[in-house]
């Protein structure tokens, strides 16, 4: 029999060393993981050094297999998807995150996940390593990583957050699958407006010169509209340029954002859709909370930094101070006049009967198909609508344009 060191921790988080005997590591493994101890680490006192470490040493010295040095949503989701996947079949952190960085397609995946390694071997927990990547993990991972540790069900918490964002992905791109018709659309009229403008309005322009007749009003406004964008051509794309920067720049701060979220609210039509968009990913990331065994209070807190809303943000932080003073969550979603009122009463069901998480879901769910409900009626009024506007502009200058040809056959049959 071989004596093996390892590092765990029990329910509560609280880290534990000792010795244990057995023929193989993973006999050890499951010999802890059966007392409901998550291993950090384990390795044999044969004078072999850490199993596991020596794997990961190996494994840098390697050939990393990676494609680019970004980390996308779809890195990360797939990330979580592996790592569930193989806690959930018995294999140690450690271990698993040494078989997910042998198959990354992200450099700096791979990086932070060999960081992940050496932070645990010295004892951080999992999601203190994951603290020290802000910029990749946010507190939603950290969070529910927490959660899962203390619970003891870190494979199971890890798998809802897969499933969370896997959804969010999914939705994402068929958010963007619809939109690109639309924005082919409006570029390809743009494209023809400006076309006609630079080429075709000048040649008629220089037509025109040669004939002593005063010009319509439409037409002398196309021309000098024409000859005003031809001359300060660079001036102008060069204006357009810094505004759209100075643009987001601002709209990258905290006020900014505020702003640009408030004018998008009282757009008709699209005012809406921006609401119902912000509320959903606020129901989606509750129900996967919730159901993971966060606190309501921890994950309201959550919610606040992860909806990418300012304006929810702020509505979220309130409902929290009220939570925490004793007032239920429906009540104080009420009193913001910003939740449907079926929010309100599912909410408020949900409390009652302890099964928030799934009243959660259900809005989800519900407002995932009224926005994919929206997304295909506006893509379907939005072509007509389009090409009729697109077609009115082009008339105005063809009929412009053939307004003199008529005064100049006036002229020649007199």
């Amino acid at each position: 029999m071989a004596k093996f060191s390892y590092i765990v921790r029990d329910k509560t988080g609280n880290k534990i060393s000792g010795i244990e005997e057995g023929a193989t590591q993973d006999e050890v493994v499951n010999r802890l993981q059966a007392k409901d101890f998550i291993v950090i680490n384990i390795f044999s006192d044969s004078g072999q050094g850490s199993a596991l470490s020596s794997a990961s040493g190996a494994s840098t010295k390697g050939k990393i297999n990676t494609k680019h040095n970004r980390v996308t949503e779809g890195d990360l989701t797939l990330f979580c998807r592996q790592l569930a996947t193989l806690l959930g079949s018995g294999v140690t952190i450690l271990k698993s995150l040494n078989i997910i960085s042998q198959q990354v397609s992200s450099k700096l995946l791979y990086l932070i996940i060999k960081d992940l390694e050496k932070n645990m071997e010295a004892g951080l927990s999992f999601h203190e390593a994951m603290a020290k990547h802000p910029a990749v993990f946010t507190e939603l991972w950290i969070h529910l990583v927490e959660s899962g540790e203390a619970s003891g069900n870190l494979a199971v918490v890890l798998s809802k957050l897969a499933s969370y964002l896997e959804r969010d992905a999914a939705f994402k791109k068929k958010l963007i699958s619809a939109l690109i018709y639309p924005a082919i659309l409006f570029l390809a009229g743009i494209s023809a407006l400006l076309f006609m403008t630079v080429k075709i309005i000048p040649t008629f322009a220089e037509i025109f010169n040669n004939f002593n007749i005063k010009m319509p009003f439409l037409t002398s406004l196309l021309i000098h509209t024409s000859k005003f964008i031809r001359s300060y051509f660079l001036l102008i794309t060069v204006a357009l340029v810094v505004g759209i920067w100075f643009l987001r720049r601002y709209i990258s701060t905290k006020n900014g954002k505020r702003q640009l979220e408030k004018f998008i609210l009282k757009v008709p039509v699209l005012g809406e859709a921006f609401r119902i968009l912000i509320i959903e990913r606020f129901t989606s990331e509750m129900s996967t909370l919730v159901e993971s065994g966060v606190p309501i209070l921890y994950s309201l807190e959550i919610a606040e930094h992860s909806v990418n809303s300012v304006i929810l943000g702020e509505i979220v932080r309130s409902v929290k101070d009220d939570v925490r003073v004793g007032k239920s969550l429906g009540a104080s979603l009420d009193e913001r006049n910003f939740f449907d009122p079926m929010v309100v009463q599912m909410v408020n069901i949900g409390e009652e009967i302890g099964e928030l998480s799934n009243m959660f879901k259900r809005l989800n769910a519900f407002y995932q198909e009224y926005l994919d409900t929206f997304l295909t009626r506006f893509t379907t009024m939005f072509e007509p609508i389009m090409l009729v506007f697109i077609g009115a502009i082009i008339g105005l200058m063809v009929i412009g344009m053939f307004l003199p040809i008529f005064e100049i056959a006036q002229i020649g049959t007199r």
